[in-house]
């Protein structure tokens, strides 16, 4: 291999500031080593980070027999089985990605709004007033209600209720879990019984509803995701199951995250949080679109996307040869004065009609692997927030901004987006669930 640049501190060292530190210590190695450098984690091994958008391009329009992201997501394999859409790779990531396009179509999201809109609502109706508290956990509650009703679309109560137990600790990415998913093998450890408990009710559960829905003799007016695949994809049940985890993985923590984040932003921005109400009584789509665009860009849940190298390549003006992880670095990107002027500033006008490129604004990845469910993700945000700021007045604050804190492979706030809502606002005469603006996709 070329010289790469970067820190020549021990594996024992670099693993912990790359997994424990992620922001700090990339952007300091950004500022040392410029563009392109290489640190070494356990237990991936050498990886070259990327923060030029011409060599991300490369690595995005790269041949996917190559550039193999299935063998790069192994960090979260434990969890997801092996059939998971993320693992995949080659003709079998090709085919199983064209069988679930569909429910993520413009179209098929925009069914969707109302009832993402009502969830919302119905969470937003339990949140206290007058007193600070922590956002995440309610957005959490949100998205997975989400997933439940729209991905997987359970409507029994009690199978409801025995979900919503059982997934959460699936997807934690506390320090067990977490150890789990990178090393499956200590699943077998006494110490992570509980892990391994959780994991097989929650499978147990998932074949559940995918029995119950190959036998609803509704199946065909059913508009979940789960119901679209039944009927449009030949999978096996353990397949389904795995593509069920994968979303949950995906879209869950990530959006309530962000989620998170953006109302983090906005009650630390009074002259954005007052244009985001007017927005949201007028319904203005535009600008909260804007507002998530914003959100997504100076507040990424991922920093950072992989692909492992199969062949010897050249890239950014370096032979690298195969076995080595490339990592187009999302969070080093967005915060590039090159592409944002003043990049650390939350400023939601700079993406009210902006044209993104797909290298300088990267929060859901890109190129074929990009993520499968970016249109619904931005639009579950937007209805959210809508619901939110129609319903709540949320204060202002002066409060320091929240450290963002690694997560697994997430950088969520570090006390939970705290948050305080002053009152409760008239109930909107309609729920204005709108459609997917154009922007969104």
């Amino acid at each position: 291999m070329d010289t790469v640049p970067g820190p020549r501190l021990p594996l024992a060292v670099q693993t912990p500031l790359l997994w424990g530190l992620p922001r700090w210590w990339l952007a300091r190695c950004h500022r040392r080593y410029g563009d392109t450098f290489a640190v070494r984690v356990a237990p991936i091994g050498t990886v070259v980070f990327l923060a030029d958008p011409d060599d991300i391009k490369t690595v995005f329009a790269g041949d996917p027999a190559t550039y193999r992201a299935g063998e790069g997501n192994t960090v979260v394999g434990g969890v997801l089985g092996e059939s998971s859409l993320l693992l995949l790779d080659g003709q079998e990531h090709r085919e199983r990605r064209r069988q679930m396009l569909p429910p993520f179509h413009r179209d098929a999201v925009r069914r969707q709004t109302e009832q993402m809109a009502a969830i919302a609502a119905a969470d937003v109706a339990t949140w206290p007033v007058g007193r600070e508290f922590r956002v995440a956990p309610r957005m959490s509650a949100i998205t997975l209600e989400v997933i439940l009703r729209i991905v997987i679309g359970t409507r029994d109560e009690r199978r409801l209720d025995a979900l919503r137990r059982a997934l959460p600790p699936v997807v934690d990415t506390g320090f067990m879990a977490a150890a789990a998913m990178i090393r499956p093998s200590v699943l077998g450890l006494r110490p992570w019984a509980g892990v391994r408990r959780a994991r097989a009710e929650a499978g147990r559960l998932l074949r559940a509803e995918i029995a119950n829905c190959r036998t609803d003799p509704e199946l065909d007016e059913r508009t979940d995701v789960l119901a679209m695949l039944v009927r449009s994809a030949d999978m096996t049940d353990d397949e389904l199951r795995d593509q069920l985890m994968t979303l949950l993985l995906a879209g869950h923590e990530t959006t309530a995250t962000a989620l998170s984040w953006t109302l983090e932003r906005l009650v630390r921005h009074p002259a954005a949080l007052a244009r985001a109400v007017r927005a949201a009584d007028e319904g203005d789509d535009d600008y909260l679109d804007a507002i998530v665009r914003e959100s997504l860009r100076v507040r990424p849940v991922l920093f950072d996307v992989v692909r492992k190298l199969t062949a010897p390549v050249e890239l950014a003006g370096r032979r690298l040869p195969a076995g080595v992880t490339v990592s187009p670095a999302i969070g080093l990107v967005h915060n590039s004065a090159r592409h944002y002027p003043d990049p650390l500033r939350f400023d939601p006008d700079r993406m009210v009609g902006a044209t993104l490129t797909p290298t300088t604004w990267l929060p859901f990845g890109g190129g074929a692997r990009r993520c499968l469910g970016a249109t619904f993700a931005q639009v579950e945000m937007r209805v959210v927030l809508r619901e939110i700021l129609r319903r709540v007045e949320l204060a202002p604050t002066t409060a320091r901004s929240e450290r963002q804190r690694a997560k697994h492979i997430t950088l969520v706030p570090h006390r939970g987006a705290r948050i305080r809502v002053l009152a409760r606002r008239p109930a909107p005469v309609a729920a204005g669930a709108g459609g997917v603006a154009s922007g969104s996709c």
